[in-house]
Parts: C-alpha cells; structure tokens; sequence
C-alpha cells in the first residue's frame, strides 16, 4: 500500500474499484473498448437478443446513454439493433460474431482481476465482504428508464 489514508468506507470502495478498472485496462484497451463497451459485450454474449431497455438496467445507466454507446458498437461492427416486428419502438440487441471474438476470454481477464483485489482476503472473510455489498446494493434504486 502506498501509506496513504483513505478516510471514509465511501473512499475506500472508490478506491478498490479504481484498483479493478485500473488491473483490467490493459486487456480491454489491447481489444481498443472501454470498461462500458467490454462489459455490454460480455452482457450480450450472455444474453442473445437481448431489448435495449435490459441492457440498460443491467449496466446500470439510463436508456439514452445505452443508445449512444451501442450506437459506437454498432459503427464497429460489434452489435446490431433491430426493431421488433411487434413493437417497433423497442430494439434487440445482437452481438455480431466480430463482437462476440473480440469479447472471448473476457470472463475470464475478470475472474484474474477478482482473485487479484481480493488476494488478501480468505473465503470466509470473502464471503462477508459480498453478502455486505449484496445488503449495500439491494437498497440502491436503479436507474429510471424514461
């Protein structure tokens, strides 16, 4: 550690998750993506035709930020967005194959920043630290989708 005290629990957080993004750059800058882009990429890998509204919710933005950065995905060639013949206001979220081999190995880059930030800990005190940010997480209201 550095020596330097970082006050508040808030600070603290802030701080770990500066250290993940920090750890996981190199292997989402060498595929020329952003944190955002990589873990849209990952979503949808996961979630085949996926509706753009849940690709908000799930990266926790609101619907006009999604749009721009799918949009981004989209020039590249990574995702596609079609309209549904039901509703054309809503739009499905492909990844394209080149989106899906950019991504590839992606979880597994995150499982090594995991283990990497939480090396200190053992599985009990592991365990702890995530059923104490499922309690954090579960009170904080997620973005509204206009």
């Amino acid at each position: 550690m550095d020596g330097v005290r970082r006050g508040s629990t808030l600070e603290l957080m802030r701080w770990v998750v500066w250290g993940q993004r920090r750890i996981g750059d190199n292997w989402i800058r060498e595929r020329g993506l952003t944190h955002e882009q990589s873990a849209v990429l990952a979503y949808l890998s996961k979630n085949p035709d996926a509706i753009q509204r849940d690709v908000a919710r799930a990266m926790r933005t609101s619907a006009p930020s999604v749009s721009r950065l799918l949009a981004g995905l989209e020039r590249r060639g990574l995702v596609e967005r079609r309209a549904q013949e039901d509703d054309t206001r809503s739009r499905r979220v492909h990844i394209t194959p080149a989106g899906s081999e950019l991504i590839q190995g992606f979880e597994e880059a995150m499982d090594r920043v995991e283990e990497s930030i939480l090396a200190p800990l053992g599985s009990a005190e592991r365990a702890r630290l995530h059923e104490f940010l499922e309690r954090l997480a579960s009170r904080i209201e997620p973005p509204s989708s206009p």
